[in-house]
């Protein structure tokens, strides 16, 4: 199982928090029903994003980037989120990255133009499989999401980049002495990689050449997880590259999704100073993982007392009859995440044990729900 990580500049708001709790929730699910996975996730700490931040704010990029990092990862813990089975940095996989580039070019995949290397989407008559979106959608999506349609080395505006020259200028990119915008040396000149690629190469290093689960957020859909898909089943010539993607629903917040492009931001290490990691767990699974939804203060609200009456009743003795694993609300429990990951069901048969005084099925429950208990 491979999900797409942060990027790290601004974290952890409640966005990335739903996000890695339902893979958390998913991987602890398919550890319960005896799979053996191999969880990766990775950290993208190269990118436009970090040198424009690192800019702003006169930080080495390198040195911004793991305060981030280790802020999430803190984040992470605080909710009981388990630390993946390995947990990458996108600079680490270099050598990675430029192998593959290099073979799609040598392949006819991709071309050189200028010190740009970019992918020939002319090139995969598929292109387009996961999205399903018409070209003119994704010309529209290239431009708000960073992928520059306009580009003139492109020889199709939908070509995507795989890597980019350094900066003629050697631009700095921090106010810090002697940080200028960073560089590795490959076949194509000084540069670095564009963002898809980094991601195939982490999945081919530390995974396989196809994996089972791939997810992340749902605005990754187009372009991220369409370039991905080509050019991944391009340079393996295995298909397909994910059997199931899963891909998770945006967070609202006063009307408009969270972003830290528009600073509408509710950030876990707030509310933890006033809920506990339970309560906000529980506000995140009562929601699907595939449907958007909005943050409201009285949502977590009703979260809070919810935990409160579970936690209440688990002091309870349990004087149900049935507390062996094969009851029946632990297969109607099962059935439910098994269900296309249906937490809120999961909840609703939580709270429906609890009712009949079975205590200790539920906490078996909400064990692989993740929640902590004393």
């Amino acid at each position: 199982m491979y999900v797409c990580g942060i990027t790290p500049y601004d974290t952890t708001h409640l966005g990335h928090a739903f996000t890695y709790t339902v893979f958390d929730v998913l991987y602890r699910f398919l550890t319960y029903q005896n799979y053996e996975v191999n969880y990766t996730q990775n950290v993208t700490d190269i990118d436009d994003d970090i040198l424009k931040k690192a800019k702003e704010v006169g930080k080495d990029w390198k040195e911004l980037g793991q305060f981030w990092t280790d802020k999430y990862v803190h984040d992470m813990q605080s909710l009981n989120n388990i630390q993946p089975t390995h947990y990458v940095k996108a600079t680490e996989t270099m050598p990675t990255i430029i192998a593959i580039i290099t073979k799609l070019v040598t392949d006819g995949f991709a071309y050189e133009k200028n010190g740009n290397v970019y992918f020939a989407i002319q090139k995969d008559p598929e292109y387009g499989k996961l999205s399903k979106y018409t070209r003119d959608e994704m010309i529209k999506l290239a431009k708000v999401r960073g992928a520059d349609p306009d580009d003139p080395n492109k020889q199709d505006p939908l070509d995507f980049i795989l890597w980019q020259k350094r900066s003629p200028k050697g631009e700095v990119l921090s106010e810090v002495e002697g940080t200028n915008e960073p560089f590795w040396e490959s076949p194509w000149g000084k540069g670095r990689p564009g963002w898809h690629i980094e991601c195939s190469a982490m999945v081919y290093k530390y995974l396989d050449k196809k994996i089972d689960i791939h997810g992340g957020g749902g605005d990754l859909i187009y372009p991220h997880h369409e370039s991905e898909i080509a050019q991944s089943e391009q340079f393996t010539g295995q298909k397909p590259f994910a059997q199931f993607w899963m891909h998770i629903g945006m967070v609202g917040y006063r009307g408009e999704k969270m972003s830290k492009s528009l600073g509408n931001l509710v950030m876990v290490s707030d509310l933890l100073k006033q809920y506990s990691p339970n309560t906000i767990r529980y506000l995140l699974l009562s929601h699907h993982y595939r449907e958007p939804w909005e943050y409201y203060d009285k949502d977590i609200t009703s979260a809070e007392k919810a935990m409160k009456a579970i936690e209440s009743n688990l002091e309870q003795p349990s004087h149900s009859q049935e507390d062996q694993k094969g009851s029946e609300e632990l297969k109607r429990f099962t059935k439910a995440l098994a269900d296309d990951l249906d937490t809120p069901k999961a909840l609703e048969i939580i709270n429906e044990t609890l009712e009949k005084g079975n205590t200790e099925n539920a906490k078996k429950m909400l064990e692989v729900l993740g929640f902590i208990l004393n």
